[in-house]
């Protein structure tokens, strides 16, 4: 089946599958050719993601079960819709009761002897032969002193088996370790294969792999055929029956070998399964053509359109730089990356690091072991990818050799004093030492950490503490396009998109996004306006002061204002704590300053409510609502019709404002799109009264949309590999664009049945700019010759010289097929 256009759903308990399968009519009218589910399989107990697998022999019964998942998969196919399933390979939960997740109950249990002892990312010689559990909230010691630990059975397996409680969390005996009545528990304690400790203590205790920084999220060695086998056969049977059509692959830098990964998968799935991998890539990073997938999940495409939306006027940026330095913040996204990178690596990734300075001490015991935990530190900030690409026991390759050079390279110039150590570790990197196990091991390690280091570093701390411009805060975004962006890095990247890969997916919303598409334009738009922006960010300097508020916090404040608009207390209070305590820099997520927050809040409280920046803020939306429904509309024509397949995630059709998880996996109201859509449809356009409750702004993406997704669906061949892409020529740098051209395979050529089919697309560039300027006067664009029809409004034109005024009549953006 033909993938043209997803739909991103989340799944969970409140929305499963029977919720999916009554929206299936209104996705295949809406045009997408497939229904993208998050994770499917057996889930904590309550989880609103399903992220946190426990159990890969089940279809999650929270959600319906595997008669429910068949039934979603029938209703699809009956409205020639397929399924894309997202598939967690790095790692299982690791919760209490910890009985729920089998193959870690065993090895809990029976330690290195498990059967299921291989499947898990354990440094057992690290913690002398034993799990550690860094999971109490006291010393062993005064826990026991308490008598928070006790001994007592549970049923597994329909048999009584002896148990440790500690709250809710439920441990194994291992067998013949229980002792009698006289056995203390503390006895019973020191028999078992894991140890218990205080979560202050974790850097020393947790020795097994997590993801990122999450102690309840374990990491699963997939690379070993066996483990594949094992978590995949439920997935790739349904694949093999065709109820799942294609994977979305989490976090596939988490694993020791993507490339192998995604070799395994492509053989062990139906021919033609297209695999999306959800990879970050920086700056001008490119996707290994190596690599046996369709491509991304679309955050270098977001990147690309932001590049080419952000109003980057040198006078643009210079007072919207202007105003960040007054408020105090880091002048540079570098400096401050540099700092939240070392802060992340000190508190968070402690094990992390101390597994690789293990590994480095075993292949380099003549080195200071303190000396080379400071290199590995140094190297770990160093890294500008998540990733290097060494493959385990492959030469090297030429783009894995100049990212490693890079990291050395920036590492000995931070910390020249660490010269000698950090070329010691260089041959680590690669696994070329003769302590093979010790250098293999640090060269996947490291791989595997740097990814960490980068998303925390990074999009989860500077993203939430450097606010020049928050709308470029993005997940594999660029805070730097503000300077830098310009549309012809959307052309670029979309040439390269067309040419490697055609079929990869583009996006603009996920449920990982710090901000929805339609917050970021709002904010974008106001962004082009400098003296409107001068004037809010004044002004909320002003009556930060009032409130003993950081300037810093106080821009981060205002721009979420200006995008989310009117949300309830419960939204933003929720929003804006993650951002302090992921900002990690005037209170935490562990002991924080309940003081300062509240301080804030109580600020947020009252700018929501009326006063100066209050009104500040609706008076330049109002002004600058031609420019944000014009940035708004810009961004989804862009990623709907460019090079690739397009992602709308759930809600997005029309306008969402939503801030990030889990304000963006809130409850859609499914049945208000349904009816707009049907209006527009019946209609045939905007015309009459629109439903209740919808803007004309929401009718009008909606109408787009769905037109292009329904072209994409009907006319394939215009946005499929083979493609041509070529920039728009135009007069102005307001008008930005592209025409695609099919001139059909080379089979139908040789027969003189191939017809040349062309795509024309325009949007409007930095349209605040262009409204302070009178609008388009005579600037114009050039189509190539021909009939051209305007597939939202219906007109006709006439390829050629025209001006841009006539063909925006209508509406900001422009999608015109030829005739």
């Amino acid at each position: 089946m033909n993938v043209t256009g997803t739909y991103r759903l989340q799944l969970h308990e409140g929305f499963g599958f029977d919720d999916a399968a009554a929206i299936v009519p209104y996705l295949a009218r809406l045009g997408v050719s497939h229904l993208y589910l998050s994770p499917i399989l057996q889930a904590v107990q309550g989880s609103m993601h399903g992220y946190d697998v426990v159990d890969h022999t089940k279809v999650s019964e929270a959600l319906g079960g595997m008669a429910k998942f068949e039934n979603l998969a029938a209703v699809a196919q009956e409205h020639d819709l397929g399924l894309i399933v997202d598939v967690v390979p790095n790692h299982m939960a690791f919760v209490a009761p910890e009985y729920v997740n089998r193959p870690l109950w065993e090895v809990l249990r029976d330690g290195r002897d498990a059967q299921t002892a291989e499947w898990f990312d354990i440094d057992w010689k690290a913690g002398g032969g034993r799990l550690g559990l860094p999971i109490l909230g006291e010393d062993l010691e005064a826990v026991l002193e308490n008598g928070e630990i006790t001994l007592d059975v549970h049923e597994i397996d329909g048999k009584q088996q002896p148990v440790i409680r500690y709250y809710e969390h439920v441990l194994p005996v291992a067998l013949g370790t229980e002792g009698d009545a006289e056995t203390t528990v503390r006895e019973v304690l020191d028999r078992q294969h894991y140890r218990l400790a205080s979560w202050r203590d974790k850097e020393n205790v947790l020795n097994y792999r997590r993801f990122f920084e999450v102690d309840e999220l374990i990491a699963v060695r997939v690379e070993l055929p066996e483990v594949f086998a094992a978590t995949h056969a439920l997935l790739i049977d349904l694949n093999r029956r065709g109820l799942i059509d294609g994977f979305r692959i989490d976090h596939p830098d988490g694993l020791a070998d993507p490339e192998g990964y995604l070799d395994q998968l492509r053989k062990a799935t139906r021919r033609g399964t297209p695999v999306w991998v959800e990879k970050i890539l920086e700056g001008t990073e490119q996707l290994p053509t190596s690599w046996s997938c369709a491509g991304t999940t679309g955050y270098d495409g977001m990147r690309a359109i932001q590049a080419a939306l952000v109003d980057s006027d040198p006078a643009v940026a210079a007072a919207l730089t202007r105003c960040w330095d007054e408020a105090g913040g880091e002048h540079t996204v570098q400096e401050a990356v540099e700092h939240a990178k070392r802060q992340v690596v000190g508190q968070s990734l402690g094990p992390e690091v101390e597994r690789l300075t293990r590994r480095a001490r075993e292949a380099l015991p003549e080195l200071d072991p303190e000396r080379l935990r400071a290199a590995i530190v140094e190297l770990l900030v160093a890294g500008e990818v998540y990733r290097a690409y060494v493959r385990p026991d492959e030469r090297l390759s030429q783009d894995a050799r100049r990212r490693l050079v890079d990291a050395f390279a920036s590492a000995i110039e931070a910390a020249p004093d660490l010269e000698p150590e950090l070329r010691a570790l260089a041959p680590l990197t690669v696994g070329d030492d003769d302590d093979q196990a010790a250098a293999s091991d640090f060269s996947i390690r490291l791989q595997q950490t740097w990814g960490p280091v980068m998303a925390k570093g990074i999009e989860d701390t500077t993203f939430y503490r450097w606010h020049r411009l928050v709308a470029l805060n993005e997940v594999g975004g660029d805070p730097e396009l503000l300077d830098t962006g310009s549309a012809a890095d959307l052309h670029s990247w979309a040439q390269h998109q067309q040419e490697h890969w055609p079929a990869g997916m583009t996006t603009l919303s996920t449920h990982d996004t710090k901000r929805s598409e339609d917050v970021r334009a709002r904010i974008l738009a106001v962004a082009g306006d400098p003296q409107a922006w001068e004037e809010c960010s004044a002004i909320a300097g002003e009556q930060a002061q009032e409130f003993d508020v950081d300037l810093p916090t106080a821009h981060l404040l205002w721009q979420t204002i200006l995008g989310v608009g009117r949300v309830s207390p419960e939204r933003l209070r929720e929003y804006l704590l993650k951002a302090l305590r992921e900002a990690k820099q005037h209170t935490a997520w562990v002991d924080g300053d309940a003081d300062y927050e509240q301080r804030v809040l109580t600020f947020a409280e009252q700018v929501q409510r009326d006063g100066r920046l209050h009104d500040v803020i609706d008076r330049v939306l109002h002004a600058d609502e031609g420019a944000v429904a014009a940035t708004m509309l810009a961004a989804k024509v862009l990623e709907l019709s460019a090079p690739g397949v397009p992602d709308t995630y759930q809600g997005c059709e029309i306008v969402d404002l939503s801030l990030v998880d889990p304000d963006n996996r809130r409850p859609v109201d499914f049945e208000r799109r349904q009816d707009l859509l049907f209006h527009l449809d019946e209609n045939r356009g905007l015309t009459g009264q629109l439903p209740g409750g919808c803007t004309e702004l929401d009718a009008v993406k909606l109408l787009f949309t769905s037109a292009v997704l329904r072209l994409r669906r009907d006319e394939p061949d215009l946005f499929g590999s083979g493609v041509g892409y070529e920039p728009l020529e135009a007069s102005s740098e307001h008008a930005l664009g592209f025409v695609r051209t099919y001139s059909g395979n080379r089979i139908a050529g040789a027969l003189g049945l191939s017809r040349t089919k062309q795509l024309a697309v325009l949007v409007t560039r930095a349209p605040a700019r262009l409204r302070a300027a009178g609008g388009w006067g005579e600037a114009t664009i050039t189509l190539p010759e021909g009939q051209w029809q305007d597939i939202v409004t219906g007109d006709i034109l006439e390829g050629g010289t025209l001006a841009c005024a006539t063909v925006l009549s209508s509406h900001p953006a422009a999608v015109l097929v030829q005739r």
